[in-house]
C-alpha cells in the first residue's frame, strides 16, 4: 500500500522540483556592477592601451662595482639626491690595511732613491776621475733610475688601492629621488644584475608613461595627436599627455593588466609620453588607461595623396 502511493509523490516531487529549476535558470542574468566606472573619452577615433608609470630618467637599478658586505646605507626611500652623492658603503677594512701597506712601501722606496741619489751625488762630485771608473758611475746613475721607477710604481699602486676604496662607496648617478631602498647594514651586495634592485632611483620631477600599442593598431598611431591617461579605478581623475617618443622595436608584450584577453603572442609598439607631476598624484610602477586619438585609413589616404602632390 505504501509503495503504491510513495513512489508517485516522490515522482510529483521530482516533477515539480525540475520544473522550479528550469524557471530558476530561464531567469535573466543580472551584470555585475562594476567596482569603478568606466572612463568616458571624448575621442571619435582612439587606440586605447595599458600605460605603465616610470621616472623620466627610466627606473635606475643602482648595482655594486664589487661584492661584499654593507658596512652603512646613506639614504631612505623618498629622500633626494644630486649625483655623486653617496648612497651605502661597503666594509673597506681590508682595503685600508692594503692602503697602508702600500703607502709604507712608497715611505721605503723614497727613502732608498734618496740614499742612491746621495750616493750618486757624492760620486759626480769627485774631481779626480782616476778616484772612481765610469762604469761605477754608470752603476749609480741606473740604479737611481730603477729606485725612481720603483717609487713610481709604489705611487701607482697607492692610487689604485684609493680607487678600489672609493668604489666600495656606491654614489648616485643622476639628481633624482629614491624609489626604493631594498639593501641594509651587515646584508650581502652582490655584483651584476639582480631580481631586486639594491637601490632604486628615478628623477620625478616630470613622470613618463609608457604605454604599449597592439601591433594592429600601429598603422593608426600619430605622433602629436592628443593623448589622455586616467587613473585605474577612478576615471574622474585624469590628465593630459605630452609626446616624448617612440621605441623603435616592437616588443613582446608583457601581461601588465592580468586581464584574460591578453596573449602571450601579441606585439606591441612602446609609446613614451611624459605628464608634470604637479597635475596628478600618481606614483612609478602605477597602471594606467591612456587612449590617443586615432587617425582612420581614410584620413591616412588623404595624408599619403597631400603628400604626393606635394
Amino acid at each position: 500500500m505504501i509503495r503504491k502511493y510513495l513512489l508517485p509523490f516522490l515522482a510529483v516531487i521530482g516533477l515539480v522540483f525540475a520544473a522550479w529549476m528550469v524557471k530558476q535558470g530561464s531567469r535573466p542574468v543580472v551584470p555585475a556592477q562594476p567596482v569603478a566606472e568606466p572612463p568616458r573619452v571624448l575621442f571619435e577615433h582612439k587606440i586605447s592601451g595599458a600605460g605603465i608609470v616610470e621616472a623620466s630618467t627610466r627606473n635606475i637599478s643602482v648595482g655594486s662595482h664589487v661584492s661584499g658586505i654593507v658596512q652603512r646605507v646613506y639614504v631612505r626611500v623618498a629622500q633626494r639626491v644630486k649625483a655623486s652623492d653617496a648612497l651605502f658603503m661597503l666594509d673597506d677594512r681590508a682595503k685600508r690595511a692594503e692602503l697602508g701597506i702600500r703607502e709604507a712601501r712608497v715611505s721605503q722606496e723614497a727613502a732608498n732613491l734618496k740614499d742612491l741619489e746621495a750616493q750618486l751625488s757624492l760620486a759626480e762630485s769627485v774631481k779626480d776621475q782616476r778616484a772612481i771608473s765610469l762604469e761605477d758611475l754608470n752603476k749609480r746613475r741606473f740604479a737611481v733610475q730603477v729606485a725612481e721607477a720603483r717609487l713610481a710604481a709604489a705611487k701607482a699602486e697607492v692610487e689604485a688601492a684609493k680607487v678600489a676604496i672609493d668604489l666600495l662607496t656606491v654614489r648616485s648617478p643622476i639628481d633624482g629621488e629614491v624609489l626604493q631602498v631594498n639593501i641594509r647594514p651587515g646584508e650581502f651586495a652582490p655584483t651584476g644584475v639582480t631580481e631586486v634592485p639594491l637601490i632604486l632611483l628615478g628623477n620625478l620631477d616630470r613622470l613618463h608613461v609608457r604605454v604599449d600599442i597592439d601591433e594592429n593598431d600601429a598603422w593608426r598611431f600619430r605622433p602629436g595627436t592628443p593623448a589622455v591617461a586616467y587613473v585605474r579605478g577612478n576615471p574622474e581623475r585624469k590628465t593630459d599627455l605630452r609626446f616624448e617618443y617612440i621605441e623603435k622595436y616592437v616588443v613582446p608584450k608583457r601581461s601588465l593588466t592580468g586581464e584574460s584577453t591578453e596573449r602571450v603572442d601579441t606585439r606591441v609598439m612602446q609609446v613614451v609620453y611624459s605628464f608634470d607631476r604637479r597635475n596628478l598624484s600618481v606614483f612609478p610602477g602605477q597602471l594606467m588607461d591612456v587612449f590617443i586619438e586615432a587617425q582612420t585609413a581614410e584620413q591616412q589616404s588623404s595624408e599619403r595623396d597631400k603628400k604626393r602632390a606635394q
